[in-house]
């Protein structure tokens, strides 16, 4: 059966009308599942019984059940969602002055293989359905009994490996009636695959990218980053300078410090030549250890020192604001901990 939650609000007018019903109970629908978030088509009230029982028999609604739920002292919550075919993915809730974001993700797995990911060594089985990633910040929603304010696309998975079914996620996240979450309050991560850059750049969809650089020169950047040797550093900014001109927006390079491997003075230097004149904004993420991983979080001194040198050549630099680290609050680590108990 077809999942209700996966159609944006044009093509749920395009299938009620095929069933010989007006467009506007796609309103009405959207109302019930991304407003008053029922999880039945019988608690929707103001609907024929004659149209819910259609709906009940070619559609299902997406509810997810929370298999573990983790908790910070910050207030970072950390959710391992079971979905309906047994695998598992997970969510992140962080909380900022500016009000809740969720971390989401676009697949069970990932294929990309970078070396600094828990997500990297465990099967990739699937990408997730538009409504699979919707039905994330509509949990935890419900969940928390709260409003989600930002979105980003950096939890299990490629985004831009499953483009079509993130773009139409955008749709319905961004619909005024439906959970109404701003384009500008939504942030695309990619490790870069370059043909989705030129992509998202002619769609002219106001949310922000991000790109996960984390090096400036092609042999370290492809031992941390696989991808490097499908797109190279080249390519890859060539195509991020045609997103600015394109969209005139500003890009957010993600660079992860690992101790002796990108975090020295000469590193900072080569970052610079590379994105200077560019509209963009670094964000330094201290790396986090993962089991089998062999990178280290670079020493905070490094770290303050690698920001200092970016904004004092002209690149605007900031450090992530460490959330979740005492529940292990990276993508991956929860799903991986999970298979592993399943498995004993």
């Amino acid at each position: 059966m077809k999942n209700i939650k996966d159609y944006n609000i044009d093509d749920l007018k395009k299938e009620l009308e095929a069933l010989g019903e007006k467009p506007f109970r796609a309103e009405q629908i959207f109302k019930w599942l991304y407003i008053d978030k029922v999880k039945s088509f019988d608690e929707m009230t103001n609907i024929s019984l004659e149209l819910r029982k259609t709906l009940k028999e070619n559609y299902d609604i997406c509810n997810f059940k929370i298999a573990k739920k983790l908790e910070s002292v910050d207030g970072t919550k950390k959710y391992l969602f079971e979905l309906s075919d047994g695998n598992a993915i997970e969510s992140v809730l962080m909380e900022y002055h500016f009000g809740k974001t969720v971390c989401v993700s676009s697949q069970v797995g990932c294929k990309m293989g970078c070396k600094f990911c828990a997500s990297t060594g465990i099967p990739f089985e699937r990408s997730l359905s538009s409504g699979e990633i919707v039905e994330q910040i509509i949990a935890i929603e419900q969940d928390t009994q709260s409003k989600i304010s930002n979105v980003v696309f950096m939890g299990i998975g490629e985004p831009f490996d499953n483009y079509d079914n993130v773009l139409n996620a955008i749709k319905i996240l961004n619909n005024p009636k439906g959970l109404n979450i701003g384009a500008r309050h939504i942030s695309i991560s990619t490790s870069g695959i370059v043909p989705k850059i030129y992509a998202l750049a002619d769609e002219n969809v106001q949310c922000t990218l991000s790109i996960s650089l984390h090096s400036s020169n092609n042999e370290t950047r492809s031992s941390m980053m696989p991808i490097n040797n499908a797109y190279n550093i080249q390519e890859l900014i060539k195509a991020c300078k045609y997103y600015i001109q394109k969209t005139n927006k500003r890009i957010s390079f993600e660079y992860a410090l690992a101790k002796d491997n990108n975090d020295n003075l000469k590193d900072a230097e080569d970052l610079v030549k590379l994105l200077k004149g560019m509209l963009c904004h670094v964000n330094l993420i201290p790396i986090n250890k993962i089991e089998n991983g062999k990178y280290t979080k670079s020493s905070l001194e490094n770290i303050i020192k690698f920001r200092d040198y970016l904004n004092d050549n002209g690149i605007t630099a900031t450090i992530r604001r460490e959330l979740g680290s005492d529940i292990n609050a990276a993508c991956g680590q929860l799903r991986r901990t999970n298979l592993k108990i399943s498995k004993n």
